[in-house]
């Protein structure tokens, strides 16, 4: 049985990885079984960013072969080490899930003894979970890199999410700071999972498919010296090459010592701006040579979205009743939401200022960039429009997120709209 200590050791220890989340799958409950993860069930109680709340984050093991630098449970680091079995984390999950204390489980470990073997007991597990029981809830299982590719397609079968954390965005980080991984052995599994992903969908597989709410990697930020436009040209080649669901930041905190690494952080502003820089390439149809140069870092004082349009100011302003739904997505303050309540609306009414209020546009940005039936009470000088959108950006900064917040921030920040 999972004592307390260990527990607490393989739970502290999954921390650090930002990369799961739930959005996509269709696993039904059958007769006997427990848990759901098809549209309704237990785990597709969202947040409106699209995480799956109360997933069970927990490694199979701590005690790592590997020395990365950036990482607390590397060989070298003086900390406890644990490690449990996959019949240990099966009662877990199913005591944990029976008392409702978890809707599903996201699962990795550290490579102990080999990666055939960490990943060959993480497989084992999951398998447990489905056939021995009957769990039929959500599961993501973060791969194990160097692992062989049968392995990782046979657990790919049972697991609703897979991820290959990337870690560092440049294969010369990685052999400084990672010397064990190659930007292959994480590269190469993601291909063939998106392959497999490809072929179901295709072939309009339904059962036996491989993970069919995607997969996933995350990105240290600032470990490195990375700049935010290569690590958006990475980021947009994921998504349009790899078939991605997301691909999570996570900015760099020194929680451990090396020469080879940065004294500071790398601050949750540029973690945040990447964010954003991402929102822009997945819903807003940027491509990332308008949002940054490959060699320059974001802005920290205004989003990608403002940043963009004050540099292209010549093509602004726009006329809401008529411009296309592309420009309407590329204007400060309104979000892809927004857009398409604007195209809906206005098929019945010309609109005017007050109409974007009542949904929701955030007219202070927007102002500045649109007219509503030939009216513009925006700022025709560009230093006033970036006077303004500055001082709304240190606002954004500093303002402090509530649960119950109808602020603009608050809105940003949880649906991902600019």
């Amino acid at each position: 049985m999972l004592d307390a200590e260990r527990l607490a050791i393989l739970t502290e220890s999954a921390k650090y990885d930002v990369s799961c989340s739930s959005s996509g799958s269709k696993r039904a409950n059958k007769q006997g079984g427990l848990g759901n993860a098809s549209v309704g069930g237990i785990c597709h109680s969202f947040t409106p960013d699209g995480r799956c709340i109360s997933l069970l984050k927990i490694l199979m093991s701590n005690d790592c072969q590997y020395d990365c630098e950036y990482c607390p449970n590397r060989r070298s680091a003086d900390v406890k080490r644990a490690s449990v079995t996959p019949d240990e984390i099966c009662e877990l999950v199913i005591n944990f899930y029976k008392r409702n204390y978890i809707e599903g489980l996201f699962l990795s470990s550290a490579v102990f003894t080999s990666p055939n073997r960490t990943m060959e007991l993480l497989t084992d597990t999951v398998i447990k979970l489905r056939k021995v029981y009957n769990f039929n809830g959500y599961i993501h299982l973060k791969g194990i890199p160097h692992a062989d590719d049968a392995l990782i397609m046979r657990a790919a079968k049972f697991v609703d999410r897979m991820s290959f954390n990337i870690e560092l965005p440049s294969e010369k980080s990685l052999k400084l700071l990672a010397p064990q991984k190659t930007r292959e052995s994480l590269i190469l599994p993601m291909k063939k999972l998106s392959t497999a992903l490809t072929y179901d969908k295709e072939n309009k597989v339904k059962k036996g498919g491989v993970i069919p709410a995607g997969q996933t990697t995350q990105m240290i930020i600032g470990a490195s010296p990375e700049s935010d436009g290569q690590i958006l040209r990475l980021t947009e080649a994921l998504y349009r090459k790899m078939g991605l669901k997301r691909v999570y930041y996570s900015s760099y905190i020194p929680v451990v010592e090396s020469p080879k690494l940065p004294t500071v952080g790398a601050g949750l502003l540029r973690e945040h701006r990447l964010y954003q820089a991402d929102w822009l390439i997945r819903f807003y149809g940027f491509d990332v040579s308008e949002i940054c140069d490959e060699g320059e870092n974001l802005s920290p004082d205004y989003d990608p979205k403002c940043a963009w349009a004050m540099r292209n100011m010549h093509l602004f302003p726009i006329e809401i009743n008529t411009a296309p739904l592309e420009m309407l997505l590329r204007v400060p303050g309104i979000g892809a939401k927004g857009a398409y309540r604007i195209i809906n609306a206005r098929r019945f009414c010309a609109l005017d200022f007050d109409n974007l209020a009542k949904m929701r546009i955030i007219l202070k940005r927007a102002k500045h960039f649109i007219t509503c039936k030939g009216k513009f009470y925006g700022s025709e000088s560009g230093n006033a429009v970036k006077a303004a959108l500055m001082l709304d950006g240190i606002k954004e900064t500093r303002e402090q997120l509530s649960m119950f917040s109808c602020s603009s921030v608050a809105l940003s920040a949880l649906s991902g709209e600019i």
